[in-house]
């Protein structure tokens, strides 16, 4: 049996969604496990009430949080964040600096390695988000996936749509309001299901 978790960090939701969709992909390869887990959140609740993010963070707040230890136990690891300045969030890069033990015996070496994030605009650096993503499955050794052209939403030119070859994507826009598309729902859905078929191919 393949073994996907789908690990993410969510502020008003937009990623949460985005990872139900993931794990719902990966759920429709039969014999695959598939555990969906949160990062802690480490922004003071004072600070997530006053930005509107707690009453949203309720939404998901069942989820339980992620040990990286368990990471271990993967054949594929799926990583879903806000974007921050191009880059994954300071709770997500938290969470990978807490990985030592798991570099340092090799735990992670040969793992499939995935990602999908949310940005607050159209150019707001999805695509280094998890470029540098992927940096960091490197350095663990893992193996990189993205979601293949054979899903053709990609190319869809009738609408905005936050994806790209590198992994799922949706805009939030500055106000957090625009919800990710069903095109964009879609598109997170096959990138958990190609996932998937890859770790049944390889540890199946």
């Amino acid at each position: 049996m393949a073994k996907v978790q789908v690990v993410f960090h969510s502020t008003y939701g937009h990623v949460y969604l985005l990872a139900e969709q993931v794990a719902a992909g990966a759920r429709e390869m039969g014999g695959t496990e598939v555990l969906l887990h949160q990062v802690p959140e480490t922004t003071p609740e004072d600070v997530l009430r006053a930005s509107g993010a707690w009453d949203a963070r309720q939404g998901f707040a069942h989820v339980p949080v992620a040990d990286p230890i368990q990471l271990a136990d993967a054949d594929a690891i799926i990583v879903g964040t806000p974007t921050r300045f191009g880059n994954m969030s300071a709770q997500m890069r938290a969470f990978w600096d807490s990985t030592l033990q798991l570099w340092l015996t090799g735990a992670l070496v040969g793992k499939i390695g995935s990602a999908f994030v949310a940005t607050g605009s159209q150019h707001g650096g999805h695509e280094t988000t998890i470029t540098s993503i992927w940096n960091t499955f490197c350095h663990q050794g893992m193996l990189i996936c993205g979601v293949p052209y054979s899903e053709t939403r990609l190319m869809a030119m009738d609408e905005i749509t936050g994806s790209s070859p590198y992994g799922a994507g949706t805009m939030s826009g500055v106000d957090g309001r625009r919800l990710p598309s069903e095109n964009e729902l879609a598109i997170a859905r096959t990138q958990g299901r190609h996932v998937a078929t890859l770790a049944q191919k390889m540890f199946g």
